[in-house]
């Protein structure tokens, strides 16, 4: 699977207690265009899978050629606040990562046992572009982009 490339994203909740939490996942993807879907796989003692959990809904960040600082951050397990230095903001109750160049919101519609994983189905209910820098994409365990081959 390490010679698959895919998209790196920031999957955010607010918790229990009105916490933002965040995490780095490769596993998204697009699944319906009607309705609009996307889905998440978080690890099963993820604490942003706890919040979702809580609040019904995720925020999806996705990340630019130039952000692998950040998805490494929201990729440790360690308790420390990972919105600490991070320029965010709530939006539909969700954490919005400013600079994230994509932003999708949706609300959790069903939760699916994928092994170690939890397969998160999203109906998408708010999604917006922000900028138009090139994604960031993880292959080969290390971060890089697309770059669209010359003609």
């Amino acid at each position: 699977m390490a010679r698959v490339a895919t998209p790196v994203s920031v999957v955010t909740a607010t918790g229990p207690g009105g916490e933002p939490s965040g995490a780095t996942v490769s596993a998204f993807s697009s699944l319906s265009v009607d309705p609009p879907m996307v889905l998440v796989a978080l690890d099963r003692r993820s604490r942003t899978l706890e919040a979702i959990r809580a609040c019904g809904g995720f925020g999806l960040n996705v990340l630019g050629a130039e952000q692998d600082g950040l998805a490494l951050s929201f990729a440790a397990r360690s308790a420390t606040d990972k919105f600490a230095g991070v320029e965010w903001r709530p939006d539909r109750g969700l954490p919005r990562i400013v600079r994230a160049p994509a932003w999708i919101a949706a609300t959790a519609v069903d939760l699916v046992d994928g092994g170690d994983h939890v397969i998160i189905l999203g109906r998408v209910e708010s999604a917006e572009l922000s900028g138009s820098e090139p994604p960031l994409v993880y292959y080969r365990r290390s971060f890089g982009t697309h770059r669209p081959n010359p003609r």
